[in-house]
């Protein structure tokens, strides 16, 4: 995947050396530029995960504990309304009643992936064998004990393969954060479909896609690192 991703990048930079590019579209796809929004983007997409992790991780661990479970569907309802509302209107809405910049955007993403890191958390806490449970219970294991101990582990692999969806979506629906002066770059991709320049747009598309592809494959080999030997 890297060679593959490399050599696509290559073949972008070749085809845009090989175009005779205007003031507009110098401004676009120069690498200052190009670095710049990348940053962001990937600012973005790392802090909106970050902050997806901290509130459904703890969310799911909680809604799968017997005294939490008639408060289940109405918070899995909330987290619901992030996914039914399409990503674009979840932005403006933000910007409407908050504002606009980078924080905005940041929540409005965390709003719209955190519900598959949600249930995968349930999920993976709820195929635990019982009998593993009532096993190290009798072993004289606390009910926290054998949830950091043999819950949370054998988990770990439906929790990260969640956790690899919300990068994945948080990747591409960051490029709408530019609509909110959010950054990133979705500005390439405004760029070329404001002024009628191709090149720019291919250029923020291409960029847009590698960057996906990227971060896919880095949670790939996260997923299998940290996954716990013997699973």
């Amino acid at each position: 995947m890297p060679a593959l991703l490399a050599a696509v990048l290559l073949a972008l930079y070749l085809w845009v050396g090989s175009q005779t590019l205007d003031s507009i579209e110098r401004a676009r796809v120069n690498l200052d530029f190009i670095l710049s929004a990348t940053s962001r983007h990937v600012q973005l997409t790392v802090v909106s995960t970050v902050l997806v992790l901290l509130i459904a991780i703890p969310t799911g661990v909680l809604l799968t504990r017997s005294f939490a479970r008639r408060i289940s569907p109405p918070t899995i309802a909330v987290f619901n309304i992030g996914v039914a509302i399409p990503s674009i209107g979840l932005l403006a809405l933000f910007s409407v009643v908050w504002d606009i910049g980078f924080w905005p955007a940041v929540l409005a993403l965390v709003a719209y992936s955190a519900l598959p890191v949600l249930r995968n958390t349930m999920v993976g806490l709820q195929q635990v064998d019982p009998t593993v449970i009532e096993s190290a219970r009798g072993m004289g294991m606390s009910k926290l004990g054998v949830l950091a101990r043999i819950e949370l582990p054998l988990a770990v692999p439906v929790i990260l393969a969640g956790v690899r969806t919300a990068l994945v979506i948080n990747v591409g629906t960051a490029a709408l954060a530019t609509f909110i002066n959010g950054g990133g770059l979705g500005e390439i991709i405004i760029t070329g479909i404001g002024q009628n320049r191709q090149l720019v747009t291919v250029v923020g598309a291409v960029l847009t896609a590698v960057l996906a592809l990227l971060i896919d494959y880095l949670a790939g080999l996260a997923e299998d690192f940290l996954r716990p030997r013997g699973l």
